[in-house]
């Protein structure tokens, strides 16, 4: 296992997300106002980018999208969320946000059928 380092702690302020590249890979760093954790930057719905979408409230992130969301101490799914989030390993030291990201994590996305979201709304 290789930490590496993400960003400075005080980088992601509390309650916000923030969208950093580690080697070729994206991930979103997310501090949750008591933590941090280190997740791929896509929502496991409908790959929503959630450096755009993501709210961070209570501990807890939401995809403004489609309002999935996730207990971000526990990774508990709230709600009507159907999918868990995939996390890297990750810690907090001397103020710094290291994780172990030896693969790219991803999502199996389904395809809808070529109709996008917006297109309802038509």
């Amino acid at each position: 296992m290789s930490w590496t380092k993400i960003c400075d702690a005080s980088d992601v302020s509390a309650n916000s997300v923030k969208k950093v590249d580690v080697n070729g890979i994206s991930v979103l760093v997310v501090n949750y106002g008591s933590g941090f954790r280190v997740i791929p930057p896509l929502c496991p719905h409908m790959e929503e980018p959630l450096e755009e979408s993501g709210i961070v409230a209570r501990c807890t992130l939401t995809c403004s999208k489609h309002l999935w969301c996730w207990n971000m101490q526990t990774l508990e799914m709230q709600g009507e969320t159907e999918k868990p989030l995939k996390v890297y390993e990750s810690k907090e030291e001397n103020g710094a946000i290291l994780a172990n990201i030896e693969n790219e994590l991803t999502y199996e996305f389904e395809d809808e059928g070529g109709a996008d979201d917006d297109d309802f709304f038509k």
